[in-house]
């Protein structure tokens, strides 16, 4: 159903995501109401030094299914405590701050209040434990989730890279026949159910040129089987494709998705190509949870100078929805 709330996260709450989230309100009304989980005193203070004016509007968890919201004040959910106070601040305390704020998130979608998450970037050194790859992995855990997909979106072409944040010595030995195939079938059934189409995508292979000098070639005995099954299965799939050309002009303007066997094989030329014009959708959970495809910056906090293009980009797609 059209204009459910989306649930927003402001990430690591000394990063650029409130700035981007000013920059993006002053563009454009959404439909969907938007409501804010985070420190009300935060949001205050940077609100005062970007010269953001607009009234605050705060909403209480235990009777939020009984409060309608609307786009005419800004919406917050406000978790702040002494601890997440502005003067107060350090990293220990962002954690605890992203942590609570997820719980919040989660809850709130198990019990149906809505289906759309957008989440702030987040530095994931410090958030997340070894346990989890990225966010990615971490939302997959949290709703029991064993196969999830990250799709760099951009309408004119997306990208899915097969195994994310993994050292490249790992890669290799993640990758299996089965593993693709869940992934061609995911990206496929997303873009049907979402975009109302039938995705033309195209693979890589994992080595250089597709080539190999040992015996064992795994673009030929891996990735070239697990696409043969996948046009038996009526998916419109080609590959594998040398990585060092498909993202050439005349190549890539035959796919919607190129998906890759690493993060960087697919996510550098993506950026390159469109810079902030992408975001991160996280395919195969039960909701749709998008995020900024970039980092928080720390570096650009308070200097109004972040481009809000792909925080724009993620409203617009959740606000369709």
């Amino acid at each position: 159903m059209k204009n459910k709330p989306i649930i927003i996260l402001i990430g690591d709450m000394r990063g650029v995501f409130l700035e981007i989230f000013f920059k993006s309100l002053k563009k454009k009304q959404y439909k969907s109401p938007l409501l804010l989980i985070c420190s009300k005193k935060e949001f205050e203070f940077q609100m005062k030094i970007f010269g953001f004016k607009k009234k605050i509007r705060e909403v209480n968890f235990n009777n939020i299914f009984k409060t309608s919201i609307n786009n005419k004040s800004i919406n917050i959910l406000n978790i702040d405590k002494k601890d997440y106070s502005v003067e107060k601040y350090n990293s220990k305390i962002n954690n605890y701050y992203l942590v609570k704020s997820f719980k919040i998130a989660f809850d709130l979608i198990k019990k149906n209040y809505t289906n759309k998450l957008i989440n702030g970037p987040i530095n994931k050194k410090n958030f997340l434990s070894k346990k989890y790859l990225g966010i990615t992995e971490y939302l997959a855990s949290m709703f029991n989730k064993k196969d999830v997909g990250m799709l760099i979106y951009n309408k004119n072409l997306s990208v899915c890279p097969l195994t994310t944040h993994l050292p490249l010595k790992k890669v290799v030995k993640k990758i299996t026949k089965k593993l693709i195939q869940n992934r061609i079938k995911m990206i496929d059934g997303f873009y049907k159910k979402n975009f109302k189409v039938k995705p033309k995508i195209g693979v890589t292979g994992i080595n250089p040129h597709c080539e190999s000098i040992d015996k064992i070639n795994e673009d030929v005995s891996i990735v070239q089987k697990a696409i043969k099954y996948c046009t038996k299965l009526k998916i419109n799939v080609k590959g594998p494709f040398s990585a060092d050309t498909i993202f050439l002009k005349n190549n890539r303007k035959n796919y919607d998705v190129i998906m890759g066997m690493y993060h960087d094989q697919v996510l550098t030329p993506i950026k390159t190509l469109y810079e902030y014009n992408a975001i991160n959708i996280t395919m195969g959970l039960p909701f749709l949870r998008v995020s900024p495809d970039h980092g928080p910056n720390k570096n650009m906090y308070g200097q109004n100078k972040s481009n809000p293009e792909s925080l724009a980009m993620a409203l617009n797609f959740l606000d369709k929805k």
